[in-house]
């Protein structure tokens, strides 16, 4: 079995739910469940006996020991994190706790386990040359790239300029520490932004099919010209899969959708999509609600990654086009509106409060 951490979240819920479908192997799954983990995520394989979630924290070593000892998973696929910017901005202290402390405590816990582990399999279900720590970051760490900068490979520099993308630098650096300070087997996947179902609607793509919805405007922060590499979750869970298969211990892949779009013309897909797809009652477009409000502070102006290093080695690619993406997302919000009522709740509206009023 593979233990998950951070499965009930946006990316990890996906990932649990194609590895099921895929690979049919048993999943244990820890999550805090913080705002933007939701168990509703998975309500379709709740009741799988290959499935289990357990309730808590990446931070509480004797509870990450226990569950190591009874179940005795093949690997460690690390998914818990703090991760929207806006939110690190207002309080970073969570985001150092989680992504720093709390990646520190559990591979101490995995450290120990793994090293209690036969060289060879054996009569045991797992050997310790099989074992591996797998640990899902981001390309937030890498900085911001100028117009015409080639995109980030695995060999870029570290120059992250949020509290988040600091956290999550960090927490890397621990990976890479622990493999080669320890021998711990990792492995570390650096991806652009994902975009798909299940996504907490703080994030750019949910927000603003949301906010359309219901007639609100679309912030678009500064001139909307900042860009991003944009990531299909369904095609980042196809990379993790083959990198836990086939990646090399030690090694950094950076996983990319070669869809780079500003944040403006992201807004502007998606409210053609919706034009068509669910008209507004007056025949005006949705687009007519973009509202441009003031720039974070510290906004990343661009990320592209280079995910030639994955291509090459393990034969990965994206399936999925952003217009193909973007379009099955929209579909899936629109088809799971029970879904977004039940996440917007008071303590969501109270943070786009927080968040954005202030900006008006």
């Amino acid at each position: 079995m593979i233990l998950v951490t951070g499965g009930a979240g946006f990316i990890g819920a996906n990932f649990i739910l194609d590895w099921l479908a895929e690979e049919g192997e048993p999943v244990l799954n820890l999550d805090k469940l913080t705002y933007a983990g939701n168990r509703e995520n998975l309500a379709g394989v709740a009741d799988d006996p290959r499935y289990r979630f357990v309730h808590g924290d990446i931070g509480d070593a004797e509870l990450v020991a226990g569950l190591l000892a009874r179940h005795r998973p093949r690997a460690v696929i690390n998914f818990a994190a703090e991760s929207h910017v806006d939110r690190s901005i207002h309080g970073p202290a969570a985001f150092i706790e989680t992504n720093v402390a709390g990646t520190s405590r559990l591979l101490e816990v995995v450290r120990d386990y793994w090293g209690g582990l036969p060289l060879t399999p054996g009569p045991s279900p797992v050997g310790r040359g099989e074992f591996r720590f797998l640990h899902i970051s981001t390309d937030e760490v890498y900085g911001s790239l100028a117009p015409a900068e080639p995109p980030f490979t695995e060999n870029h520099p570290y120059q992250p300029n949020s509290p988040y993308s600091a956290s999550k630098a960090a927490s890397d650096h621990l990976v890479r520490a622990w493999h080669h300070t320890y021998g711990l087997p990792v492995l570390t996947t650096n991806c652009s932004n994902n975009y798909g179902p299940y996504q907490f609607p703080e994030k750019l793509i949910p927000l603003v099919i949301h906010n359309a919805l219901a007639g609100q405007p679309l912030p678009i922060y500064g001139d909307g010209l900042q860009v991003r590499d944009w990531l299909y979750v369904g095609d980042h869970c196809r990379a993790i899969r083959r990198v836990l298969q086939a990646g090399r211990v030690g090694e950094v892949y950076n996983v990319g959708g070669h869809n780079e779009l500003t944040n403006l013309q992201v807004v502007e897909a998606i409210c053609a999509l919706l034009d068509e797809l669910r008209p507004r009652a007056d025949g005006r477009s949705y687009s007519a609600q973009m509202t441009h409000v003031p720039d974070r502070p510290g906004h990343d102006r661009r990320y592209a990654i280079d995910a030639g290093k994955i291509e090459r080695e393990l034969g990965w690619k994206p399936a999925e086009s952003f217009a193909t993406g973007i379009r099955k997302t929209v579909q899936w919000y629109l088809d799971h509106q029970g879904w977004v009522d039940n996440v917007t709740s008071g303590a969501y509206r109270e943070w786009v409060d927080r968040n954005y009023q202030e900006r008006a």
